[in-house]
């Protein structure tokens, strides 16, 4: 449960700071006669969401009927779900420092259009995270059939993500989204092995690729199934007892390379000398910094993978931009 609790938590919160940054631009804007056009759109892209969820489930228990079809549909949507995962961790590592900015400029854009599309932009801003989340989810709690824990701790999960996000905007509370993202990215790549080991498992079953009985090694005398850590280490990241060659390489294939690539420091580039000078002079685009929240802001010179420091989505005008310096300036920096 915990894996599915992880994947609300993190997908929440992004869709929960993408709806953030667009509500309180709106506001300081002046345009809060667009903000139901904005949950509108928010709205739909969550209903659409839960379909492809049931979807899902209803193609995988209802439409097909023969065991081997069945593992072969799970298999192809659990490497679909380690590809979104996957593209998502380090989407978001990229991204984070011009996210803000690109969803103002979208909805500037949208405004001058009219409210169909701001309604539009904003389903588009959510639907992503939403149908990653049913993807990964489905993927993520089969091995629990029958059992409502999962769906209970996704939805405990986006609940969390809601509140935490919620709070942010009203400047009640401060996180380090930096630390947060690379925490959350890191067990979501374990995570995401498991869901790869379990795809190869549904191939082998499904006839596709052989050694169903070939085992990599046997350790049940050490960790009993029956026992609550080794169940805690499946439902986390399938972490099995007598797993597959062909498992045990694509668990330790994926996990291994990409968590080398998503934790090693980003390259420093040297700040020209003219960018030196300027940070020097006195601000003179706080009144434009403050029309919009501040959720993360670049930090120079950072080696984490996110690289960027914490700010917080806010509606109070000018204090914005001060906060989002101070933050930058109290940011450790590493030489």
């Amino acid at each position: 449960m915990f894996a599915t609790y992880l994947i609300g938590l993190r997908e929440g919160l992004e869709a929960t700071l993408v709806v953030s940054i667009l509500v309180a631009f709106l506001v300081k804007s002046q345009r809060r006669d667009r903000l139901p056009q904005v949950w509108a759109g928010v709205g739909l892209a969550v209903a659409l969401s839960v379909l492809f969820g049931w979807l899902i489930e209803y193609t995988s228990t209802s439409l097909l009927s023969r065991s081997e079809d069945r593992e072969l549909f799970e298999a192809i949507t659990s490497v679909a779900a380690v590809v979104f995962v996957t593209w998502m961790i380090f989407w978001m590592r990229k991204a984070a420092r011009t996210i803000a900015g690109e969803l103002r400029g979208r909805l500037t854009e949208a405004l001058a259009v009219g409210s169909l599309a701001v309604a539009g932009m904003a389903f588009l801003a959510v639907i992503r995270e939403g149908l990653e989340t049913a993807l990964i989810f489905y993927s993520a709690a089969q091995g629990a059939a029958g059992d409502s824990g999962p769906l209970l701790a996704l939805i405990g999960g986006i609940v969390t993500a809601v509140v935490l996000g919620v709070l942010l905007y009203a400047s009640a509370l401060r996180i380090n989204l930096s630390k947060f993202f690379t925490w959350t990215g890191a067990l979501l790549i374990l995570v995401a092995a498991g869901i790869l080991k379990y795809g190869v498992h549904d191939f082998q079953e499904a006839g596709v690729l052989p050694g169903l009985n070939n085992l990599a090694f046997d350790i049940t005398g050490a960790l009993d199934p029956s026992t609550w850590y080794a169940a805690l280490l499946a439902g986390m990241f399938n972490v099995t007892p007598a797993p597959t060659v062909l498992e045990t390489i694509a668990w330790i294939g994926y996990a291994v390379p990409v968590l080398v690539l998503f934790l090693r420091p980003a390259r420093r580039t040297p700040a020209p000398a003219a960018a030196t000078v300027a940070s020097a002079a006195p601000a003179t685009s706080a009144p434009a910094a403050a029309s919009a929240p501040a959720v993360a802001t670049p930090t120079a010179g950072s080696t984490s993978p996110d690289a960027t420091t914490t700010t917080t989505v806010t509606e109070r005008g000018a204090d914005t931009g001060a906060e989002a310096e101070a933050d930058a300036a109290s940011a450790p920096q590493r030489a």
